[in-house]
């Protein structure tokens, strides 16, 4: 087996899919990250999980802990794209302000786009793969969003992914073309 050629890109892009928990944010950027390593592009996919466990240990849910969480990881993915990283972020980000302080922030140096993966918070809670909504439900968990905090949909999203009505395959592909277009096609 050869080695795989890099594309260097003189800059990223950072791509924000926001949803309700459980929607399938880091599932389709997870399967576009792979397909676009396959092609020799340098890419990065930050979840909230991830980010929790290491650069923003022990933020909290409430309204400005979400700010001051999703301030610092729009700083981190403006930095790798200014690098010319593809950075893939998977963020509940359940409120418009903070999603227009995240789009300002990258796209002083980056190209930005906002992606919203709709998902009727019934089936969110059928899915359920952490058990979260389970402990929301019983009130075992302050400040859920979708439960006991609001989920404000995007006013004007680059691209919806509906994972209720689409199959991941096909909302992958909206994705990856979404992510080609703004690098440019080889």
């Amino acid at each position: 087996m050869g080695e795989q050629t890099v594309k260097c890109l003189d800059k990223g892009v950072v791509v924000w899919l926001t949803g309700l928990p459980g929607s399938g944010k880091t599932t389709l950027a997870t399967r576009v990250a792979e397909r676009l390593r396959r092609e020799g592009y340098r890419v990065e996919v930050i979840d909230g999980d991830w980010a929790r466990k290491t650069i923003s240990l022990g933020a909290g849910y409430t309204r400005e802990e979400r700010r001051i969480h999703l301030h610092r990881i729009a700083w981190v993915a403006r930095l790798l794209a200014r690098n010319g990283v593809v950075v893939l972020c998977s963020f509940v980000s359940p409120y418009n302000e903070v999603r227009e302080m995240i789009r300002k922030i990258v796209s002083e140096e980056a190209p930005f786009r906002l992606v919203y993966v709709k998902c009727p918070v019934e089936e969110c809670i059928r899915r359920d793969p952490k058990g979260l909504y389970k402990k929301a439900l019983k009130g075992e968990i302050k400040h859920f969003t979708g439960i006991s905090d609001p989920f404000e949909e995007p006013v004007n999203p680059d691209l919806v992914l509906d994972t209720f009505r689409d199959p991941i395959d096909v909302n992958a592909e909206k994705l990856y073309r979404l992510v080609k277009e703004i690098i440019g096609k080889d």
